[in-house]
This record gives C-alpha cells, sequence and structure tokens, in this order.
C-alpha cells in the first residue's frame, strides 16, 4: 500500500495520509452521529414499504387497521429521525474556529456517507474474462484501490484530507474506461446517502461513486473555509479560495453529472449550494477590507 502511515504503538494496522478513522474531533462525532442516523432511516423506510405493501395486500379489515397502525407509528419514527438529522446538517458551530469571537459563523456541508464496496471478486472476473489474463496478478492493485475508497470514508479535515479523495477520484476515471464497460454490469452496488434528507441511493453505475466523490470533495472545502482563522489576511485569503473551490467544484458536477438521483446531487441543489459558497468568499472579502491595516516599515539608515 502506497501513502500508509503507521500509528504509534499498533503493528497490525495503518492509515493512509489524509485519512484519520481514530480522529474524536467534533466533526467526527458529528459524522457518526449522521451514519446512525441514516442507517436508522433506512431501517425505518424498509419498515413503512413494508406495510404499505401489507396494506395493499390483504381485504382483512383487523389487519388492514393493524397495517395502518404500523404506518402511522413508522411515518412518526421516519419525520423525528429526518428532523434531527437536519439538526445535525445545522450544526455550524463544531466546523467553525474555535479561537475567534464575535463573528458570524460560516455554512459548511457534510460529508455523504456509503457503504463498502466489494471490487475483488467482479474485477478478477472482468480481467479473466476480458483481457484473458492472470486475475491473481492484479490482487494487491484491487486491494489498494478499495484501501483508498475505505479511506475515503474518513478523510482528515486538511488539505492532505482533500488530496486523498482527489486520488480517488482519478483512479475512478482510469478504472471507468477500463473495467466498467458500458454495455454490461459487474454486479458492484455504489450505495450513497443524500446529505441533507439521509436517503439512501443504489446504482451500479460509477457515476453516482465519482459524482458523490466530487461532492465530497466540496464539502471538504467548505469545512476547511469555515475553520480558518478570519482575523488574519492570510486566513481569510485561506477561507476566499477554499469556498471558491468549493463552488467550482459543485459548478462542475452540476454541469458534468445531469442525472444525479439524490436531492443532495439535483441541478437546483448545486446552484443553490455554489451561489450560497460564492456569497461566503464575498463576504470574507469584505471582512479582509475591514482589517486594520499594518504600515509598511520604513527601515532606518
Amino acid at each position: 500500500m502506497t501513502d500508509t502511515i503507521q500509528p504509534a504503538g499498533r503493528s497490525d494496522s495503518y492509515f493512509r495520509k489524509g485519512c484519520n478513522p481514530c480522529a474524536q474531533t467534533g466533526r467526527s462525532k458529528l459524522q457518526s452521529k449522521r451514519v446512525t442516523l441514516n442507517q436508522q432511516i433506512i431501517k425505518a423506510m424498509r419498515l413503512r414499504a413494508g406495510a404499505e405493501n401489507l396494506l395493499r395486500a390483504t381485504d382483512n379489515a383487523k389487519v388492514r387497521d393493524l397495517a395502518l397502525v404500523e404506518l402511522s407509528y413508522v411515518n412518526s419514527d421516519l419525520q423525528l429521525l429526518k428532523e434531527e438529522l437536519e439538526g445535525l446538517n445545522s450544526s455550524v458551530e463544531v466546523y467553525q474556529n474555535q479561537e475567534e469571537m464575535l463573528t458570524i459563523p460560516f455554512i459548511p456541508l457534510g460529508l455523504k456517507e456509503t457503504r463498502e464496496v466489494d471490487f475483488m471478486t467482479p474485477f478478477k472476473d472482468f480481467i479473466q474474462e476480458h483481457y484473458s489474463e492472470e486475475p491473481s496478478a492484479y490482487e494487491d492493485s484491487i486491494l489498494d484501490v478499495m484501501d483508498l475508497r475505505q479511506a475515503t470514508r474518513t478523510p482528515s479535515r486538511d488539505e492532505a484530507g482533500v488530496q486523498l479523495l482527489i486520488s480517488y477520484y482519478n483512479q475512478l476515471n482510469l478504472l471507468e474506461n477500463r473495467l466498467f464497460p458500458p454495455s454490461r454490469h459487474l454486479g458492484i452496488f455504489f450505495t450513497w446517502y443524500d446529505c441533507f434528507t439521509g436517503v439512501p441511493v443504489c446504482q451500479q453505475h460509477v457515476g453516482l461513486e465519482k459524482a458523490s466523490i466530487l461532492f465530497n470533495i466540496a464539502a471538504l472545502h467548505t469545512q476547511l473555509g469555515a475553520r480558518s482563522d478570519r482575523s488574519s489576511m492570510s486566513g481569510l485569503d485561506t477561507a476566499i479560495l477554499a469556498f471558491q473551490r468549493a463552488a467550482g467544484v459543485l459548478n462542475h458536477l452540476r454541469e458534468v453529472f445531469t442525472h444525479t438521483p439524490s436531492f443532495d446531487l439535483s441541478p437546483a441543489m448545486l446552484h443553490m449550494l455554489s451561489l450560497l459558497l460564492l456569497a461566503q468568499a464575498q463576504e470574507c472579502g469584505f471582512q479582509r477590507q475591514g482589517l486594520p491595516r499594518v504600515p509598511h516599515q520604513i527601515p532606518r539608515l
């Protein structure tokens, strides 16, 4: 594996540069809560689908009454879960610079969550069938891709984390041309949760994977911009650049991936988010003009 860091005192595990799954920061805890809520939402949606199917399938009055009661309970529970998720998404304080006082908090984006994906068997079968090569020779490379994808689920909140996501996105572009033929599906299912609603989307097309990674690249930029030190010129310049980069990524996502299946990747949502981020970049520019100017020191003769 490349670009790995060996944790102190742990000889049986490692994590990539730009990935820190062991971090216990406020942002990582918030993300963990979001993962748990996403799982609870999908469970409630399955229960609701089962109750609706039972309601349509039965003519028994008693069974229908029980199904209606269950459906009412599940809908209420689902609404509470979505409201709790909305509350987490509005928790912008954890992304701010804690040393700043009396500043308007910026609005960052949370990362999209995903499930694990096993590339090993589908890739090996396709290599043997399409390229007529020994698939075992590519096991290490496939494991490296799987390790890289796993690392992107917990990127560090810094430039190394951004580069980690970009690295995986570049790998997807290479793999798409070689191992994801447009004429057939390999049986690989990509599942991503909507950042705002928690509703999962599952597709076999690698486009969902690429779009979600791009969204997370933009989201990570917004988190870097939100935590920048706005009491200094350099900090404001960093925030402006981060928000502009995030807006650019979302605009690219809106223009290239036009058939996105989830609410957070819809063209209207991406357009609104890009405008919001540009507005925050302009706010940083306004704050930059208000900082006291440091006069140039005249050297003594």
